[in-house]
């Protein structure tokens, strides 16, 4: 599809270890995007720093970086038309206390850091493309037609 967008995703430690990686693939796929590439990895330090590079001299980027490297993480590559808002919209507030119920936060987190799930940030441009290249090359993304689609656009 013309209007499709990738956007990164990514179930961090806590999900994993609550065993919610599937209910998030589940969401995002029951809300019409498509998966184009997914991997379950171990983040290391250096990757973590490059990550989070924009939060480096806050007060909090030590704990971000311990947090995320803590466990197994599951990045993802997400497409649909203005996709990265949508999973923005569907992941919640970032502190799960203000995220609203329906929310994948308001349903599955009750702390801001263990917060479940990053996804790019659709008020700064070119976030998704920037963290798709950090995680994944290329030739790790599938570009095909889900059978879908013509009932999810309506331009398909």
């Amino acid at each position: 599809m013309s209007n499709d967008e990738r956007t990164f995703v990514m179930a961090k430690p806590d999900a994993v270890q609550r065993g919610l990686v599937g209910t998030i693939i589940s969401r995002l796929e029951e809300r019409g995007l498509k998966l184009a590439g997914a991997k379950f990895m171990q983040i290391d330090e250096e990757l973590a720093n490059q990550h989070y590079a924009e939060h480096q001299d806050k007060p909090f980027f030590d704990e971000l970086v311990a947090f995320i490297t803590s466990g197994p993480v599951m990045a993802m590559v997400w497409e649909g038309a203005d996709a990265t808002r949508q999973v923005r919209q569907m992941m919640g507030a970032t502190d799960p206390k203000e995220a609203q119920p329906g929310t994948i936060r308001g349903d599955f987190g009750l702390d801001l850091g263990q917060n479940i799930i990053h996804g790019s940030d659709h008020e700064d441009p070119g976030a998704n493309e920037r963290e798709i290249d950090l995680f994944f090359d290329e030739e790790e993304l599938v570009d095909y037609e889900r059978s879908d689609e013509p009932w999810v656009y309506e331009d398909a």
